[in-house]
């Protein structure tokens, strides 16, 4: 669709003039790398309902804008300076909003955040089905587009009802079951050996945990000397997994199963066994901690993922220059890929778990808005390293 709009007169040869992959990688990392920063620092300065309802409001408007521009011409540099500019702040709102509910959920329990975290990859999964059935039954280009564009739309729009609608539901409990289960896990994790208080109990220990003088937060330089191991492990994970997926696994042509079906292959084995794959991982996380947080195992498997670049890169991925294809057939591609995908879900998820409970419970949402920097800046590693890696292909 972005091509056709692009496109510099009727040849198919044209150069891309404005270089759009190019520049929609770039102005998508920058502002997610920023702001995922700033919103470490400045996310006790602005209220949380703010901040979260707040970036799904814009991202609304500004999917609403682009899902209009699919029918209303313009002027090729017009179409491209508005495009590059909601793909920014699309990206602005979103590293806000992440960063914002990562910290939420480093309240809770792990459990949350395996499933907070399961639930990116069933988005992943969506989005996958949706390219597959966009190519079975060819669909035209801006047919396409106005589908993608109009489904985060109502997306958002119900996501944001439900976060609103969500603390009156809780408070009509009458018992605030929520936020006792906040003052559980911080009781737990004092070791106070308090597992089934009641809810009084737990009110008036609240109470005194807000007016404990001595658990003032820690400083985020401070709660990163706690957690550096975790960031590092989380940027290493999709540092390595986004230098080969989808910018060089893209380009793997059938060789077997899927002879002749290229409109087939790369959606189905390419994205839709990667994040189903990445999903099973993040949700194994809900049952399995192995290895533990402090052993350093953890950090010793997630460097291993590294072995994983050449070897999809010996898959039968075209055009290539220098590399053989060691991997012709689909079927070790479809099992290298699902080895690859999920332990990204399981060591990224993990890392993201873990990184919460290495803190005092007051600097838990510290250290989950700075578990999604580090995040962000393994994509933008890992999209920095697939420009290299597709010149050596």
């Amino acid at each position: 669709y972005f091509t056709d709009r692009l496109k510099n007169g009727t040849s198919s040869t044209q150069t891309d003039t404005y270089m759009f992959g190019n520049m929609s990688v770039l102005l998508a990392q920058l502002p997610l790398l920023l702001f995922t920063l700033l919103n470490s620092f400045l996310y006790q300065h602005i209220a949380e309902k703010i901040r979260i309802a707040g970036s799904m409001v814009f991202i609304l408007l500004l999917f609403i804008l682009t899902a209009i521009l699919v029918k209303f011409k313009m002027d090729q540099d017009h179409f491209f300076s508005i495009t590059m500019a909601t793909i920014w702040f699309i990206n602005m709102f979103g590293a806000v909003l992440q960063g914002s509910l990562f910290g939420l959920v480093g309240k809770l329990p792990p459990r949350f955040n395996s499933l907070f975290m399961s639930g990116q990859a069933v988005a992943g999964i969506f989005s996958g089905i949706a390219m597959l059935l966009s190519n079975i039954f060819e669909t035209d280009s801006e047919s396409s587009a106005l589908g993608y564009f109009i489904t985060p739309c109502v997306a958002t729009l119900l996501t944001l009802c439900c976060y609103l609608v969500l603390p009156h539901l809780v408070g009509a409990t009458r018992h605030h079951d929520f936020f006792l289960l906040i003052v559980k896990v911080k009781l737990n994790n004092f070791d106070n050996g308090l597992d089934d208080i009641g809810e009084t109990e737990a009110c008036k220990k609240l109470n005194e945990f807000k007016q404990d003088p001595t658990e003032e937060k820690s400083t985020v330089p401070q709660v990163f000397k706690k957690i550096w191991v975790m960031a590092l492990c989380v940027t290493c994970v999709f540092a390595v997994t986004l230098s080969v997926f989808p910018a060089i696994t893209v380009n793997t042509k059938p060789s077997g199963l899927f002879d002749g079906k290229d409109n087939i292959f790369v959606p189905l084995c390419s994205f839709i066994v990667f994040n189903v794959m990445d999903w099973i991982g993040r949700s194994l996380t809900s049952r399995l901690q192995w290895p533990s947080m402090k052993s350093h195992l953890f950090p010793f498997f997630v460097v291993l993922r590294v072995v994983f670049i050449p070897a999809l890169m010996l898959c039968n991925i075209q055009p290539r220059a220098y590399l053989p294809v060691l991997f012709n057939h689909d079927m070790a591609y479809i099992i290298i890929m699902s080895l690859f995908a999920m332990t990204s879900g399981y060591f990224a998820c993990l890392s993201m778990s873990y990184a919460p409970q290495l803190v005092r419970p007051k600097d838990a949402e510290t250290a989950g808005a700075l578990m999604t920097f580090f995040l962000a800046l393994g994509l933008s590693l890992g999209a920095a390293f697939s420009f290299g890696l597709k010149r050596i292909l």
